[in-house]
């Protein structure tokens, strides 16, 4: 009897308006787990070469894993992963909620969408039941009404709703996909994938909820997380939410600021979490932020998401959108020299509300701050718009004309990279782009390994994709126990590049990319600071399965399976090394505070990724899988 999940995967056809139910055995579950690798076995095995990310070719997976619906905090996440049109490479994204608990109750593993409809249509899976239901009255709904509006429709406010907004619609290239209206699968563009198959939205209801090998072990593991949060060190990431880090980042010389071409900020009290908490959170005036203003995701006990309310003022927000983590008031905030805390918060709502990734939206926009500043660009380009650093009013005006296409946001809306390439005059020094993706808010100038991570990542920079330097240098002796379970005994030297950061990195980011198979969230998990460590993830996925026998090393294999398969899914599509680059500015001195002068070693870096190849059992000319790993990892059938 499996337990965890339902094995069951439901196909759909939007071209033919046709489904499908495949039922795969237990040992496709235990090879990939779920998620992210379950979806790169659809991809790899369905999707032409060479298909047009915003064509009918490309295929939309929406993916759980077999842990998604367990009573423990951080597994209500969900995979979405489809061929980017931001990078041509694989787009692979999470996201939390409520969502991805529902969907399993309602009876599915994944979701596996091909083709395109003839007119907008939304998926109503309930209880083991599927159809195809017009959605051309929604078409061009902001997300919150058209969440809304299908939840009276079909008669029951509990439905969960997955979908695109306006910028979907408008196949924005960092358009997401979003549930709860503020829960975001934001990175690498699959909204403006869902939308070029003409599907506005997934709904979701059922109490169909897979059996659980042993729920006494589960609840144990859930009440040891629940008892022992206050003394974690995430208790501060569940009262400031992400955005706590803002202090320690100025502090180290990590926050991206100018467009990364400092690590300090001098507006940072101004829009980090104790701020956040103390003003804006929706109950602080009245000292109720606590329970209005911090939500969860399904059966999390943490309630890091922040609820902004706004009610005065130029900048007005509705507590329905959510609030701004900490990737999103840097790239709005810091990147942009912005310290007005309600225009960020603004600017998040518009992202939520039209379905945009606010890294790559905020970064865009930085990069044209930049070339504005520089004279590359001028109020003739930009419709008259002030883009001064610190400019907010305009920051937020340009964030709407993104999301509808309208005018100089037309030209953003196609990414930063693109749109460098478009003006030329010297723009593209600018970037911030690895594969085309812009890069979140964290320093590879100082945490080295970042640069590593960032530019072999196969879908382009991803901070959440290992762990980072700190907790293997300076914190070392504060996470021995937890890095000594994963081999690690002695602190590396702090900003190293060596064969031994590389085998940290290359370790941790097997871990995290499991993670993204079972669909945990890496503030809850993980190997070092996190609420549970690998043991805990183990001892998770033996309650929820029965499987006794599987181990940490099957862990580690599969997130060592993922990374393969997306690196054979770039391969395919033209990808090899040479597209594992590092944008210019990352070479340049970071100016003022504790990284002042701080730059990146472009031998060095190219000796670091020979290492890296070199670990991971890849051809080191090409950066690509030999067909011996393959085979070591039971992948030969992707070469055949």
């Amino acid at each position: 009897m499996a337990h965890g999940y339902h094995g069951k995967i439901l196909h759909v056809n939007l071209t033919a308006g046709e489904f499908a139910v495949e039922e795969p055995g237990e040992d496709f579950y235990r090879k990939y787990l779920g998620g992210s690798a379950l979806a790169l076995y659809y991809l790899l095995k369905d999707m032409p070469p060479g298909a047009d990310p915003l064509e009918p070719e490309n295929i939309l997976v929406l993916a759980l894993s077999v842990v998604t619906g367990a009573s423990i905090s951080g597994q209500s996440r969900l995979t979405a992963a489809a061929k980017s049109p931001l990078t041509g490479a694989i787009g692979d994204s999470q996201g939390g909620g409520f969502f991805p608990a529902e969907l399993k109750n309602a009876g599915f593993d994944a979701v596996v969408v091909k083709g395109k409809s003839p007119k907008p249509v939304y998926l109503w899976i309930h209880d083991g039941e599927y159809e195809l239901r017009d959605a051309a009255h929604i078409w061009g709904s902001i997300t919150g009404v058209a969440e809304q509006t299908i939840r009276e429709e079909l008669g029951d406010k509990k439905i969960e709703v997955m979908q695109i907004g306006p910028a979907g619609e408008n196949a924005v290239r960092f358009a997401g996909i979003f549930s709860n209206s503020n829960r975001a699968n934001g990175r690498t563009g699959m909204g403006a994938v869902m939308g070029s198959k003409n599907l506005k939205a997934v709904a979701v209801r059922g109490k169909i909820r897979p059996s659980i090998a042993d729920k006494t072990r589960l609840s144990t593991l859930a009440k040891w997380g629940a008892a022992n949060l206050s003394d974690s060190d995430i208790a501060g990431l569940a009262k400031y939410g992400t955005n706590e880090t803002t202090g320690a980042n100025q502090n180290s010389g990590t926050l991206p600021t100018y467009n990364y071409n400092s690590g300090v900020f001098d507006g940072w009290e101004k829009i980090d979490g104790p701020t956040m908490y103390d003003t804006v959170l929706k109950g602080a005036a009245e000292g109720k932020q606590d329970r209005e203003g911090r939500d969860t995701c399904y059966a999390c006990t943490v309630r890091c998401k922040r609820v902004v309310e706004i009610q005065e003022g130029p900048y007005k927000v509705d507590p329905t959108y959510g609030g701004p983590e900490y990737e999103t008031t840097s790239t709005f905030g810091s990147y942009c020299a912005i310290d007005d805390l309600a225009a960020i918060c603004k600017a998040n709502e518009i992202c939520n509300q039209y379905g945009m990734d606010t890294i790559s939206c905020g970064a865009t926009i930085s990069w044209a701050y930049e070339a504005f500043n520089e004279g590359k660009l001028t109020p003739e380009d930009t419709d008259g718009l002030d883009l001064s650093w610190g400019n907010a009013e305009s920051m937020v005006k340009l964030t709407e004309k993104i999301a509808r296409r309208e005018g100089f946001g037309d030209l953003l809306a196609e990414g930063s990279e693109r749109a460098a390439k478009s003006i030329g005059r010297g723009t593209e020094a600018y970037l911030i782009t690895f594969k085309g993706q812009e890069a979140p808010a964290h320093m590879p100038r100082v945490k080295r390994s970042l640069a590593v991570i960032y530019a072999v990542n196969p879908f382009g920079a991803d901070h959440q994709s290992h762990e980072h330097d700190p907790v293997i240098e300076d914190d070392f002796e504060y996470y021995e126990e937890r890095l000594g379970a994963l081999g690690f005994n002695a602190r590396v030297e702090t900003h190293a590049l060596n064969r031994e950061k590389m085998r940290f990195t290359v370790a941790t980011q097997r871990l995290y990319s499991a993670m993204d198979s079972l669909n945990l969230c890496q503030f809850v998990y993980g190997s070092t600071w996190q609420l549970y460590g690998p043991d805990d993830i183990v001892e998770l996925v033996q309650a929820v399965t029965g499987w006794e026998d599987f181990s940490y090393a099957d862990i580690e294999k599969v997130g060592e399976r993922r990374i393969n398969m997306m690196r054979m899914f770039n391969a395919r599509e033209g990808f090899d090394r040479r597209q594992d680059l590092i944008p210019e500015k990352l070479f340049k001195p970071l100016k003022g505070g504790a990284s002042d002068g701080w730059k990146l070693d472009k031998d060095e870096v190219e000796g670091a990724l020979d290492t890296y190849f070199e670990l991971s059992g890849w051809d080191v000319k090409s950066g690509i899988p030999t067909p011996e790993k393959l085979e070591e990892l039971g992948l030969a059938w992707i070469v055949k």
